[in-house]
């Protein structure tokens, strides 16, 4: 990410009128919603990938609306089987009216449920929702709200809690919490950053679980390649278990500031994080949590890039378990204010991740998404004993 494209916004979807799509599923009710969650589950597809974005829904990535929504799907072509869109606990509250609207137009909303205070900065570490005391219970009277409502809603609901954890750049970050500091007595060794983060994971897990709400998909998310490159800040030393996990996933970005010299090719992004994650847990499904790449002409061609990733994707005999794609489609300013030193050396620049940056990137998505391996509807099969 950029280190993580989560924060800065500009709303500019240029929607080419030569862009059409078929007509998107009929919206449901609520009511067929809960019907719906009663007597099915999410699959994960036996063949394929679902399809989704991040389609800039604003500052703090929350203010969903399904006229960008249709928007996106009339750019690309197709209807996204997954939706993503942030949670801030700073809101204190449940987005249940971006939960519903979502589940009414027939996608699976993906949420980054961040534990983290206003302003929203990057860089700034822990503020009071530290995992520490999160740890020591000062915030599970939020947790069970948010669980409440997550279980009102009843229809599945993937979460992306403390995302990319192996960075710096978050303050859930494992570098803030005794980073590398081995743990005395631990065979095989364990380490301070990644146990405490651990410890917040599952004490988060379990209070939603106990609220009863077991609509939740509990994504873990890592960035491609872990920043710093340390041992004790590898993807499987924050991996909280398989009995706390449904799907894991990871970032993959290419070159995102003007800074960036040297092109980062797709296959180079995707060949070891993949790897990592099937090192995890050898069941789980694995998705692209977020994807996307710059327009940067003098450097490398986006719409080869894109062209690329979804070749790839679609090889099956390298990459047979990774079931979910989502793409970031936004578009921002670097500001000199950032804590974030990438930020501060591209201040003023533009970091253009949209998937209509140029006619040549929308072109490669358009034809590669059209792929029906790409899936625009989630699959749905019976609860046991349904």
């Amino acid at each position: 990410m950029k280190t993580a494209p989560h924060i800065v916004s500009v709303l500019l979807l240029l929607v080419l009128p030569c862009c059409k799509r078929a007509a998107p599923p009929e919206a449901k009710s609520v009511a067929e919603i809960e019907a719906l969650a009663q007597r099915s589950r999410l699959a994960v597809p036996e063949h394929g990938i679902y399809s989704g974005a991040y389609a800039d829904f604003g500052d703090h990535e929350d203010e969903v609306t399904l006229e960008k929504i249709e928007a996106f799907e009339t750019l690309v072509g197709k209807h996204q089987a997954i939706l993503a869109s942030s949670s801030y606990w700073g809101e204190e509250r449940f987005p249940v009216e971006n939960m519903r609207l979502i589940a009414r137009h027939n996608s699976v909303p993906l949420v980054f449920w961040s534990p983290w205070d206003r302003p929203y900065k990057e860089g700034l570490g822990p503020d009071k929702y530290s995992l520490r005391r999160i740890i020591a219970g000062e915030h599970d009277a939020y947790i069970d709200r948010w669980a409440d409502g997550a279980k009102a809603h009843a229809a599945p609901i993937m979460v992306s809690f403390c995302n990319e954890m192996n960075g710096t750049w978050f303050p859930w970050s494992g570098s803030h919490y005794g980073a590398g500091n081995k743990i005395p007595g631990t065979d095989p060794v364990r380490f301070e950053g990644p146990e405490v983060f651990k410890q917040a994971w599952r004490h988060v897990v379990d209070r939603v679980r106990a609220r009863g709400a077991d609509n939740v998909l509990w994504v873990f998310h890592v960035m491609d390649f872990s920043l710093p490159n340390d041992t004790w800040n590898m993807a499987r030393e924050f991996y909280p278990g398989p009995d706390y996990v449904d799907w894991i996933g990871f970032s993959l970005y290419g070159n995102q500031f003007v800074s960036d010299h040297e092109w980062a090719p797709f296959f180079g992004l995707i060949d070891w994080p993949y790897t990592e994650m099937t090192l995890l847990d050898p069941n789980k499904p694995i998705m692209l949590c977020e994807w996307g790449v710059g327009e940067f002409p003098k450097v490398g061609d986006k719409g080869g890039w894109i062209r690329d990733g979804f070749k790839l994707m679609s090889d099956e005999k390298k990459f047979p378990r990774l079931k979910a794609a989502v793409f970031w489609h936004e578009r921002w300013q670097n500001s000199a204010d950032e804590v974030d030193e990438s930020t501060k050396e591209n201040a003023g620049t533009y970091s253009d991740l949209r998937v209509n940056s140029s006619p040549g990137a929308l072109d490669a998505y358009r034809n590669g998404v059209a792929s029906p391996f790409f899936l625009a509807e989630p699959r749905w099969v019976p609860k046991a004993g349904k």
